[in-house]
Parts: C-alpha cells; structure tokens; sequence
C-alpha cells in the first residue's frame, strides 16, 4: 500500500480494491510526485501539454482514469530518465517494495525479490517473480510450463515436489518465497442475478419428494430451476423451447462463469422437469456436457494428521473430527449421528440413510470411543450425539470452522478440508494393508472404482515391487 506521507493534506486518499494506486481528486498539485513499484510507475503532476506529451512517449504509458495520474512500466531506464526529465520539481519519490498481483481474480502482495506461488483450486502452480536470467532458466524445466502475457505470470501443474523445488530454487537464487494455496471453488452454488417473479412449480417440488431425494438434492434442483424459469420471464414453461434451454446454459457458462459440477447439476435439473414431472422421454440437448477434471484428493500423512487432533482442544470438536477421521465420515454422516447409532459392544458406527440411501456400519475405534465417553458424559447429548447448544442438530459450518481453527494451528499448508479426513482415513488404511473391498464397505462406495483412486495417492511399498525385467538373464 502506498504510505500517506507521499501526499499533501489538502488531497484526498483512498483505496482502489483494484489497484494499490493512489486515488486523487482532480485538484492540481504543484509538485511532481512519482511512486515507484517493481513494475510500475506512477506519475502524479499538474496539467501540462509538454509533460504529458514526454510521458506519451515513454512505450506503454497510460493513463489512469480513476487515479487521475499516469502509469508507465518500471523497466530498463523508464525511472532513471523521469528524475532527469523532471528534475528538481519532484517533490517527492516514493519506492515501495511491493506491489500487488492478480491472479484468478484475487489480489497478492509480492516483495521484491520474492517468488510467489499460489496454488488455484485447478490445481495448478501460478508463479509471479521478478524478472531473473537463472530463475526462468529453471522454470522452463518443469513440465507444462506456461506463460501468461496479460498477468505477467508463470504456470504450472502443482504437485507438493514441484512446491518445494520452487522454494529451492528461491533459496539458491537468493529470493525469498511465498506460498499461497487458494480455497477450492468446487461446488460453488451459482450467485443469483436473475431477478425472481416465477416460484419453482409445486408439482416439481412434489416429484422430488416422492422420489425421496435428498434434502440437498432438493435444495440444489430447486434453485437451479428457478433460475431458470426466470430467465426467461415472458415464457410458460411449455414455450422454452430447446434451443433456449440450450442458449441458457451457454449464458451460464459464458457470462457467469459457472464450475463444471454446476453446469451438469443445472443440466439434470432442468431434465428432471421435462422427463420426471411431465414423463417425457429422455432428451439429449445438443450441447457438450464438461468432463469433470480429474484431480487426486488431498491427504494427510499420519503425523499431519496426529498433530491437527492434538492441537484441537475442545473436547467437543476434538471428539467431532476424531470420529470423522477413525470412521471415514462424511460430514453430512457426522451431524446426523445419533447416541444409538454408537455400538460400543460390537464397536461398530451405524451410519443411517447415507449418500445414496444406504445405510452401513463403519469403525469405531478405541481411542475415540474414550473420548466419546468424556464428551457424553460432559455434554450429555439427547437426541444427536454432537448437538448444538439449544439441542439441535450440530451445523456443517462449525465443523468446518473447527478444522480450519485446527489445521492454522498445526500449520498445515495442504488446501485441505473436512472431507480430507475421510480421504486420509481410506489411504492410512490401504498404507497399512486393508484390502480395497474392505475400504470400499466402510466408505460405502458402490463402485470399486471410487474407492480405487486411493491406489494412486499412495506410494508405499513401491521400493519393494521389482520389474519384472529385473528377473531376465542377459
């Protein structure tokens, strides 16, 4: 941020969210003043036809519209040749060591001489770092490296190596080093800027019941369906035609920049009206449904996961994330637990209605047993086994507020949430030689296949599988 003592006290200074430019009135100043970033200049001066005129010809200047002040790039000899042009009038230089970067729509401050890297919720790696001869030699050997004209900006695929070479080569080319990970925006539920006149119809509401869909099925569909129906305020329902189903979706996608997750989920529940509520045949629309990226989940190693239980120290929320850990629970699993649903005796967790209508039993540990036993019998819970204070149900957004207290304490970096729990739950089990089928039957995967995806996260035992070219005899 720009310091105050750059301006006078008869101009007004405010923020720019967008910028760490000054914001000015249009009063004139007598003086020159210049603030200088790691790659920008800004040149704050009275109206005057030949000074505007030598900043104009400086390759790439501009001029800020809100700032009320010229931009130019701080490169090759851009500064030194404004101190000889300007002279004696400037008033004041300001350098500031940092300066703010955009990535993804996000702002960062970066020191000079520093490498920052962030982490995307599209898994990849975006490195910004001063211009360095050896530093971009290096870059250039990581695999699927790109450049970003725009951001100024270098990208790749992350990978926690690939996180801690960064940081070597930060070290050696003495520069220091930053690392951010950006929250995932999987899921996001879209924003609404539609406005609403039409309800979502009762007898869509109706199927969705009869069909016994989940609450957040429920919740999900309807929004996404009412978004629809008034986009298009003008049409009965049986008037959208499909080439304006077709045209919404591009909106979507287009102007509202919608998640891939959110696009199908859009998608199926639209077709839920057309086939499910009026029992039409099953249409194709004519528009290419995303893949969903395929990215490994995140996981933590035992000793991570060790030490984010020790620094918990609630009773409560240490009982809370010790069950979602040792039984492999959804969150969604943990909150509608009962006290019933703890079998000590066969030490087994009913898990009741889960994902897919299922019901199935999982762990229960010893250890969390104990602390489930101190935590019953200081909190006596009633109906659920983790309630709130008033008795109700215990929230999602707490649980998830308790690991994230948790996991600053411990210092973990991993982008990691809740439901990292489960997936560390099922990789220390394949690490320490469950059968797959096992993990599957606690995870209540129906598939093999999901459950297969924890054979990639997992590296153990590779020193010990031999190739079989190993066995010829040359």
């Amino acid at each position: 941020m720009f310091p105050e003592a750059v301006y006078t006290k008869n101009e007004t200074l405010e923020k720019d969210k967008q910028t760490t430019a000054p914001i000015l009135t249009k009063e004139n100043t007598e003086n020159v003043k210049i603030v200088v970033l790691p790659r920008l200049i800004y040149i704050i001066l009275p109206k005057n036809t030949e000074d505007i005129a030598y900043i104009r010809g400086i390759q790439y200047s501009r001029w800020h519209k809100t700032n009320y002040c010229w931009v130019v790039p701080n490169f090759g000899q851009n500064l030194e040749n404004l101190k000889n042009y300007f002279g004696e009038r400037i008033s004041s230089l300001e350098e500031i060591q940092t300066e703010t970067i955009a990535i993804n729509q996000k702002n960062y401050d970066r020191a000079k001489n520093e490498l920052l890297a962030v982490r995307t919720p599209n898994n990849r790696l975006k490195i910004s770092v001063d211009y360095h001869k050896e530093v971009v030699r290096k870059l250039k050997q990581f695999p699927y490296l790109k450049y970003d004209q725009k951001t100024k900006t270098w990208s790749i695929p992350y990978n926690e190596k690939y996180v801690s070479d960064l940081r070597n080569i930060a070290e050696t080319e003495k520069q220091k080093f930053k690392y951010i990970e950006e929250p995932s925006d999987k899921q996001q539920p879209i924003k609404s800027i539609i406005p609403k006149t039409k309800a979502c119809p009762e007898e869509y509401l109706q199927k969705l019941l009869e069909l016994r869909y989940s609450e957040s099925t429920y919740k999900t569909y309807k929004h996404a369906f009412v978004e629809f129906i008034n986009y298009y305020p003008d049409q009965t329902l049986e008037e959208i035609s499909e080439e304006l189903i077709i045209n919404y979706i591009r909106y979507l996608v287009k102007d509202r920049k919608i998640s891939i997750s959110v696009q199908n989920t859009t998608i199926n529940a639209i077709k839920f009206y057309y086939e499910k509520v009026l029992g039409g045949k099953r249409t194709f629309y004519h528009l290419d449904r995303p893949r969903t990226e395929k990215t490994l989940p995140e996981v933590l190693n035992l000793e991570q996961t060790k030490a984010l239980l020790k620094n918990t120290k609630n009773l409560k929320h240490k009982a809370i994330l010790m069950t979602i850990y040792s039984a492999g629970l959804r969150i969604g699993e943990a909150i509608n637990l009962k006290v019933k649903d703890i079998d000590s005796e066969r030490m087994q967790i009913r898990i009741e209605q889960a994902k897919g209508k299922k019901d199935r039993y999982t762990l229960l540990a010893t250890k969390t047993l104990e602390i489930l036993r101190e935590y019953v019998q200081e909190y006596k819970p009633k109906k659920w086994l983790f309630e709130g204070q008033k008795g109700e149900q215990y929230s999602t957004t707490s649980i998830q507020a308790i690991f994230r207290q948790s996991k600053d304490l411990t210092g973990i970096m991993k982008n990691a949430t809740v439901h990292t729990l489960r997936h560390s739950f099922a990789t220390h089990l394949l690490e320490s030689g469950t059968d797959l089928r096992y993990i599957q039957a606690l995870l209540g995967h129906s598939s093999s296949k999901t459950t297969e995806i924890y054979t990639h996260i997992t590296t153990k035992g590779f020193d010990q599988i031999k190739s079989p070219i190993d066995y010829f005899d040359f």
